[in-house]
């Protein structure tokens, strides 16, 4: 018998639907979960993409009457992984062409949206409560991110409640909409104040997750310190440092058989920390693709990521004529902001068999990316975790990074020590200048020089644990201590 059972609520999961890391976290986390005996089953909108690929399924409840939402039913199936899975089928709300959160015709947010994750938060306290019609109960409600943040409202004034916590993924993303929202979400009016779900005149779907959480968690260690800071506070640092002893960092991990530089489909050649040959064949692979001059020589530094001032990225766009100098090469795969795109194209134009660009997405191209490439650039702003560091290092590819969020807590300056000790495995900066990065990239291509010392380098990327068991031992600690049982 299981010794925890968990309703996890997500707006996204992958690889059935994702528009960014929480899907990657919702697919990798409860499955390891389970492989520690918890009973976890994970509540999802019934979007298109949802309907569509889930496998054999069977309707276990409806919905017809709850005040201010349409009628809706609870469809039981079970994902490739194993994860049960409970589909919310509202086609009223959640059947519509496009990603999960915007209508794909006018680019905006749908007007609804409140509606549509209200419905997502009630579901989930009813499920959490003496209200469910199913037969299997949680011990505890799961939320992640402001679209499940009104489930603590309602559980707080459901009967027969179970303890609910909710994991910040980014804490940019708030979910506020005008007060009058309230009424329609049949809310308790005494909700909307300072001291529940009002955030400067507006109802805060993220705030109302925080302020009745059981306990909050994020997504690092290092970021949810920050988030207690006015810089990346984003106007709830007040009410995260009142509760600064209910917040835990835990560090997400990555799909190491999806990423694997030893079997990853998307390579020409395959390699390991004790089998490194491959690597360079991976190089040369990918400046032909790219139609960069062949040369393995030249220190290729390579980008897979959203073109936005989050991400820093316009540091880099600053600095690439100076870097050519160095001599380097550059890869770019992502897109973004138009006026970013616009650089990196005209600097892959200019500069021929040095700079590539593409803009847009190719999961292959990403991984190639990844395995041929000996700098991966990642000087993001802030970071609540980040992923492409921990790609990086399992292909062998120390990543520069910004000392900020996910990305202090997972890559190790390389220093004279952190070598010596072992640990290194990456380049770290702070503050985000572009004379500051630039002194990185260059300090990272002294090592890469030193052919004892970046062997040394790369090999410890490559022996870090980056699995999501780890991560779910913590996550564990934290039911336990919500429940009240011992660790």
């Amino acid at each position: 018998m299981s010794e925890i059972k968990v309703l996890f609520v997500t707006s996204e999961i992958a690889p059935l639907i994702k528009t960014g890391g929480l899907a990657d976290v919702s697919g990798a986390l409860p499955p390891a979960l389970r492989a520690l005996n918890i009973d976890v089953r994970v509540l999802v909108p019934g979007y298109p993409q949802v309907m569509k690929q889930m496998g054999p399924a069977e309707v276990v409840a409806t919905f017809p009457d709850f005040p201010g939402f349409p009628a809706s039913r609870l469809i039981f199936s079970i994902m490739k992984s194993g994860v049960p899975l409970l589909v919310l089928d509202c086609p009223a709300l959640y059947r519509r062409d496009g990603g999960p959160y915007m209508d794909p015709v006018t680019g905006h947010d749908w007007t609804d949206n409140p509606i549509r994750f209200g419905l997502l938060s009630k579901i989930a306290s009813v499920l959490g409560s003496d209200e469910s019609p199913l037969s299997w109960h949680p011990d505890l409600v799961h939320g992640n991110d402001w679209q499940t943040g009104l489930t603590g409202v309602y559980l707080s004034v459901a009967t027969g409640a179970v303890p609910n916590i909710i994991t910040i993924h980014n804490l940019a993303f708030q979910g506020n909409f005008r007060p009058k929202k309230v009424e329609l979400l049949n809310l308790p009016p005494e909700s909307f104040n300072v001291n529940g779900i009002e955030l400067y005149g507006n109802m805060s779907f993220l705030k109302a997750g925080l302020y009745y959480a059981y306990h909050i968690t994020t997504v690092s260690p290092n970021y949810a310190r920050e988030i207690q800071g006015d810089e990346l506070g984003f106007g709830l640092q007040g009410l995260l440092r009142s509760r600064s002893s209910d917040i835990t960092g835990i560090l997400n991990g990555i799909d190491t058989d999806e990423w694997n530089p030893e079997t990853d489909p998307y390579l020409s050649d395959h390699f390991s920390a004790g089998r490194m040959a491959g690597k360079a064949q991976n190089k040369q692979a990918l400046q032909s693709r790219m139609g960069l001059e062949v040369n393995s020589d030249v220190p290729l530094l390579g980008v897979v990521s959203r073109l936005t001032h989050q991400k820093g990225l316009d540091l880099l766009l600053e600095i690439a004529p100076r870097l050519l100098e160095l001599p380097v090469q550059l890869v770019i795969l992502g897109s973004g902001e138009a006026s970013m795109q616009k650089i990196a194209r005209d600097l892959a134009q200019e500069n021929p068999g040095k700079i590539a660009a593409m803009i847009g997405f190719d999961e292959g191209l990403s991984h190639q990316i990844e395995a041929g490439i000996d700098l991966f650039v990642m000087p993001s702003r802030f970071e609540p975790c980040g992923l492409n560091q921990f790609y990086s290092q399992r292909y062998g590819t120390p990543p520069i990074v910004h000392n900020t969020g996910g990305l202090a807590d997972s890559v190790v300056d390389c220093n004279a020590d952190t070598l010596r000790e072992g640990t290194a495995s990456g380049f770290v900066f702070s503050g985000m200048t572009a004379d500051n990065l630039f002194a990185t990239i260059q300090r990272a291509i002294e090592v890469y020089r030193d052919e004892r010392k970046w062997k040394a380098l790369r090999k410890n990327c490559m022996t870090k644990d980056f699995t999501w068991e780890t991560s779910a031992r913590a996550y564990r600690e934290v039911y336990l201590k919500v429940l009240g049982r011992t660790v």
